[in-house]
């Protein structure tokens, strides 16, 4: 069985998806940017506001799906230039404790011009 997630507190999908979905125990979430729920425009100019920004979203979906941070087994993460990585990371490290397996790659473009993306793979139990 697959289960859509969606939640208003985490913004809406700006295109043809959702923001997640459950699946065996699983939620897959889509990249969250930094979109503000409220209306989707954009959070914050610097990668530390931004940053905190998608893990709000990514916090949100979690909660909807019944989960959260210290479930979290995969993420994949974008950068618009990978000279934010040491800053992203700090950022990251408060939110992801558990250190979770992950991906991280610099990116030519981000949708609407943003700095981070982050996708989160969860134990849903």
């Amino acid at each position: 069985m697959i289960k859509t997630i969606s939640t208003p507190k985490a913004p809406a999908a700006i295109g043809p998806y959702s923001q997640a979905k459950v699946v065996n125990g699983m939620l897959y979430t889509s990249g969250q940017v930094a979109l503000s729920p409220a209306d989707g425009s954009i959070v914050g100019a610097t990668i530390e506001e931004q940053t905190e920004a998608v893990m709000q979203n990514l916090k949100a979906i979690l909660e909807e799906a019944g989960t959260d941070f210290t479930k979290v087994v995969k993420t994949t993460c974008f950068l618009a230039d990978m000279g934010d990585f040491g800053t992203f990371n700090e950022i990251y490290g408060k939110y992801f404790t558990e250190k979770p397996a992950r991906s991280c790659v610099a990116v030519k473009t981000l949708p609407k011009n943003l700095l981070c993306e982050v996708e989160v793979i969860a134990v849903v139990d």
